[in-house]
Formats: structure tokens, sequence, C-alpha cells
């Protein structure tokens, strides 16, 4: 019988502040995945910000760190894999404070983009972007967190 969740793995490869539990990974993966979520295995590492900064300049030619990598499982892998995040919680961390978010909502709306690019999504198009970011929105919105598209202000004055 497949679980409901998905199996993740998580590495740990520097020392944080607070970190989610396995647990948080499973919940916004699944969140993410929705009935896809089923038999899928994703693995976490969590690293610092020259290892993310290294891999981003080797994968994306970005020569700085960033927030999270997704590395897609190839097709012929492994039916149920369906690939790697690389995250790093030194920009995450960084980027909360700047964006004034917690941390948590942080960490859940990275671990869904990344799983979403997992899954398949992309935002390199704007037609792809709309898409990424309304299932973001509705995912993140079913696990209480607010949009992170929205300005702070904008969410403290309401509409406009």
């Amino acid at each position: 019988m497949t679980q409901r969740w998905p199996a993740i793995s998580v590495v740990r490869a520097v020392r944080s502040g607070w970190l989610p539990t396995a647990r948080d990974f499973r919940l916004w993966a699944a969140a993410a995945l929705g009935a896809r979520a089923r038999g899928r295995e994703i693995s976490v590492s969590l690293v610092g910000a020259a290892r993310s900064r290294a891999l981003n300049a080797h994968y994306r030619g970005r020569d700085h760190a960033t927030n999270v990598l997704s590395f897609p499982a190839p097709a012929a892998g492994s039916a149920g894999l369906l690939g790697d995040l690389v995250i790093c919680p030194a920009v995450l961390r960084a980027e909360a404070r700047a964006q004034h978010k917690s941390a948590r909502a942080h960490w859940a709306h990275l671990v869904v983009h990344g799983v979403l690019h997992l899954a398949g999504y992309d935002h390199e198009r704007a037609d792809q972007a709309r898409r990424m970011e309304r299932r973001e929105v509705r995912v993140l919105a079913g696990l209480g967190v607010a949009n992170p598209y929205r300005e702070p202000a904008r969410r403290a004055r309401g509409p406009a």
C-alpha cells in the first residue's frame, strides 16, 4: 500500500536556527502535489551560502546564493522519485526578514515553489508564471499562509 504523503529525506549540511521538521516538509510537499503525492519521494538538502552559490552558478549561470534550487529526477529514473530540492536557510531567513514574513511562512512558500518545479511547473514565460503563482497561492492558502506575492503594506491596508 502506498502512503498518502510523499517520502521526504532531509540532509542538513548546515547548522541553522529554526528549521522545519520532516513532517513540515511532507505536509508542504503533499499540499503542492495533491493526489500526485502518493508514492513519491523527494530529497531535501539544506546547504550553506557557499554551496548554494556554487550550485546556482553551475546549473543556472547565476553567481550568487539562492533560496531554493529544484532538480527533477530524470524521466527514465525511479517511478516514485520526483527529485531533489536544495535550500539555503541563510538566504531564506534573510529574505523572510526583508519581506516582513515569518520564517515558517517563507519556508512553506519555498518548499511549495520548489516541489511545483519538480512536478513540472515553471515561470520562464509570463503565462507559465501566472499559472504557477496561482497554484502556489491556492496551496498556501490551504496551509493558512498568506499570498506571498502581495506586498505586506498592501495586505495591511486591504485590497486597492
